[in-house]
């Protein structure tokens, strides 16, 4: 019982930062890496993309972390397993065929991590209580945003640091320590949670009946037959339409050149920009958000979540037509983009979290997670080709209509008017 008592400040906002960290590894940090070492873009952009499918496919695989083992148990053991190919990685960088053997060792990175997501996403749902979920819903999407930054910069730039100032003076090499340090980083995580994660009396494998295949099938079956699955799926896919788009292209707008109608921005301004200004925006509203419907509960905060959500997308029409040079405009604007992001995101994740309660809630919410991936996939697949066909103002223009399907999918939503909400004394 004591275990179980443990803060949730000692374990959440860790356990998010450490889903974070190889994801954004094995999406962003690796593709500079390869970069910057003489890969192709071709073969960057090929084989690197591949790596994404772990992620979009991992509901497939989720019955098997209710069915075998407890959700800790995963947890531990993937983040081992993660720490090891990030050492993995780091030992097959200096080699001539480095190419192949540290994507093998993404690969397994990448696998492992979509399970450790399945397993810790569960686990947040088993070890606490509704009020506490909420509450602490924009934690972790606060340190799991704070994972991808730390990602994708800190770690650039170390390698970046090592190669022209240090004694190594090898790129390969560079790279290998910093990807040795990393992994010595995240077995140390795994180590300390293996230490401090709590015991929750509801963390034991799911067991129905002797026929351990019928239980993986009547674990998706019953996904499907869930009340309200095709408003609930809507949601999933449609929520996110415009943002899917407006992630994709905001980057390559804000650096983009002006005589192509982006905004000019050098590398070291984007960077302080979405590196502190944004992340103390999207900090406070995540945090803000998770506060807030612990208060008076999902329902009622939902529709100002909605339109948060969106506030990116009128923020960047403007840019697009009005071109400020100022940092101070433009920084103001990044910060509602991330605040909004913060603050409404908070809705979307607490909503698969409330429709996947129930026997199976663990692979439930990793196959809602599959749907919302699916959701980002597919419009991102499509917004570079819209924008070069049509430029970055009417792109942005285009992005604002997608959010129309966002509010439609939103208003057949049932959800309890309690759900989130403390209780009251």
């Amino acid at each position: 019982m004591k275990d179980f008592r443990k803060n949730p400040w000692s374990w959440v906002p860790t356990l998010y930062f450490a889903e974070g960290i190889p994801y954004v590894v094995v999406m962003s940090a690796a593709v500079a890496m390869f970069k910057l070492l003489g890969i192709s873009n071709s073969d960057i952009a090929f084989y690197t993309s591949w790596l994404y499918l772990p992620w979009v496919i991992k509901p497939l695989w989720s019955p098997l972390v209710d069915l075998l083992k407890r959700k800790r148990w995963w947890i531990v053991t993937m983040q081992l397993v993660i720490g090891c190919s990030l050492a993995a990685i780091g030992l097959s960088l200096p080699g001539p065929d480095f190419f192949r053997y540290s994507l093998i060792f993404l690969w397994l990175m990448a696998f492992s991590s979509a399970t450790h997501d399945i397993a810790a996403d569960g686990f947040y749902m088993i070890a606490l209580s509704q009020r506490d979920q909420s509450f602490f819903v924009g934690i972790r999407n606060t340190f799991y945003r704070l994972a991808s930054v730390t990602g994708q910069g800190l770690i650039v730039v170390l390698a970046g640091f090592l190669a022209r100032k240090s004694v190594l003076d090898d790129p390969q090499q560079a790279w290998a320590v910093t990807f040795g340090a990393l992994a010595i980083v995240f077995l140390a995580i795994a180590f300390y949670h293996s230490r401090i994660l709590p015991r929750p009396t509801a963390d034991v494998a799911v067991r129905e009946g002797d026929n351990p295949f019928k239980a993986f099938f009547d674990t998706f079956a019953s996904f499907f037959r869930k009340p309200g699955i095709v408003a609930a799926l809507a949601f999933m896919l449609l929520f996110r339409l415009a943002e899917a788009q407006l992630v994709k292209i905001a980057s390559p707008f804000l650096l983009d050149a002006r005589a192509v109608g982006g905004l000019g921005l050098s590398a070291e301004t984007y960077g302080v920009l979405y590196g502190t200004i944004g992340v103390i925006a999207l900090t406070i509203g995540g945090i803000l958000g998770g506060i807030l419907i612990s208060r008076k509960g999902l329902k009622y905060w939902l529709w100002p979540m909605v339109m948060a959500i969106n506030l990116p997308n009128l923020v960047y029409v403007y840019l697009a037509y009005a071109q400020p040079e100022s940092l101070w405009v433009i920084g103001s604007c990044i910060s509602i983009e991330q605040f909004g992001y913060g603050f409404g995101y908070t809705a979307y994740t607490l909503y698969l979290i409330l429709f996947s309660e129930g026997a199976h809630k663990t692979s439930h919410y990793a196959i809602s997670t599959g749907f919302m991936a699916l959701g980002m996939m597919i419009p991102g697949m499509f917004s570079g080709d819209i924008q070069e066909a049509v430029g970055y103002t009417r792109f942005f223009a285009w992005v604002v209509l997608c959010t129309l399907p966002s509010f439609a999918a939103a208003a057949f939503l049932k959800i309890p008017a309690t759900f989130g909400r403390r209780s009251q004394p």
